[in-house]
Order: C-alpha cells, then structure tokens, then sequence
C-alpha cells in the first residue's frame, strides 16, 4: 500500500455525482471510479494511520481492506429506513478496539463528506451491560471523570457528546455529580475540519492529533470495561 497523499479531486465529484444517480445502474457503471477514486486512497490512508495509532495505542485495529477492514462499506442497509437509496453519499473508516467485533466498541473515527471532516472517537451506543459499566465507572471515579470531561483540549473539541436519556437512569438521583453525562447513551468527541483537508496529506497528522486528545476518552471506557489500552 503507497503513501498517503491525499484524496483525488475526483473523490468529491464522484459523491456529487452519487447524490444525483444513486441507483445501482450509476453506480455499476462507475464502480472503477469509485474504486480508484474512494477505496484505493481510503486505504493508504488507513495504512498511514496504523503506524501512528499504534504508538497511541497497540489495541486499536488499523486494516485497509476494503472489506471486513477498518472502512465502512458504501452499500446502505435499507431495511428499516424509509430512505430506499442504495448508497452512502459520503465515507468513513473506524479503528475499533481488538475486542470489539462492530462499531459498539470505543474506536476512533473519520467521516468525510463533500461538506466538511468530522474526526473524533468514542463508544457509540453500547449495549446495556457495557453502558452500565461505563455509568458505574463515571460515578465511581468523578473526579478523573470531571478532569477528562474538562479539559481544555476535549472542551476545543465540542466537548463530549452523546445522545442522553430524557431523566436519570435508573440506580442513580437527579442530583448525582455529572448526572448530565450520566444520562447518556453514547460517549464520544468530534471536531470538524473543512472538506479541502482531505485532499492534502496533512489529513493523516490532523487525525494522529485529534486521536491523541480522545485517546484520553478511549482510555476512560476502556477501562470501564476492563479493556486493556
């Protein structure tokens, strides 16, 4: 796999284009531009990454592969969603944690769009047991919670975010200390960056210095769920 350099012009307009036809009949026939455009620089990108991350931490995944790898497929699963169009307008990889087998594990993530960069990392959506062991964990180390949560380099970020229940969950008060993030469902920090960066190789050190701020989050979760790091 080469060096990343960037992402071609064409990645954009091939999305633009997506946005317009996305129907299986364009997408076939564009299926080679889509490979050279998307999958093959998506890779090196990945590849650049996994040296990096690996001196973040050894215990999160950086694979190129186009399938069953760190980069999410281009096909959307329609079963359950009132939007019928086949194909994601945008991409995306995730490097998860070695334990988790999808995306409910903490990882870190770059989602590009033809309107700007999100890069960031977190748990999305545990399952019950791990959420309530994050929960527990939050509540029984408030001050490292308050510490993270607070930063100036998190706090530069958004700081973290999360969907959250409506009231408490159950087991703890309304007053508890960070009820708020208490409530939460998922946990994770996503900063945004202009859609030009993804042309440029700088993509790769923008993503190595966002990943060493949320590793401070990953790290918290993992060890939450007794997870090495």
């Amino acid at each position: 796999m080469s060096e990343f350099n960037g992402f071609p012009k064409d990645f954009f307009a091939f999305f633009k284009a997506l946005k317009k036809n996305n129907n299986r009949d364009w997408f076939n026939a564009n299926k080679a531009r889509y490979l050279d455009a998307v999958v093959k620089p998506m890779g090196e990108y990945i590849s650049s990454m996994a040296p990096l991350l690996e001196a973040i931490s050894p215990y999160y995944n950086a694979d190129p592969r186009p399938n069953g790898g760190s980069m999410f497929r281009i096909y959307r699963d329609t079963r359950f969603s009132n939007d019928k169009t086949p194909y994601k307008t945008h991409a995306a990889c995730h490097f998860r944690h070695r334990a988790g087998r999808d995306a409910h594990a903490p990882g870190f993530y770059l989602h590009i769009e033809t309107d700007g960069i999100s890069i960031g990392g977190g748990i999305w959506r545990p399952p019950a047991q791990q959420l309530g062991l994050i929960r527990d964990f939050i509540a029984d180390n408030p001050a490292a919670w308050g510490d993270l949560a607070q930063s100036a380099e998190i706090k530069d970020m958004g700081g973290i975010q999360g969907d959250s229940l409506k009231r408490p969950p159950r087991g703890f008060a309304a007053d508890a200390r960070h009820i708020e993030d208490l409530k939460r469902r998922s946990f994770y920090v996503m900063t945004g960056f202009s859609a030009g960066l993804a042309l440029s190789p700088d993509l790769v050190s923008e993503s190595e210095r966002v990943f060493r701020t949320v590793a401070r989050l990953n790290h918290f979760i993992s060890d939450a769920l007794e997870l090495p790091f």
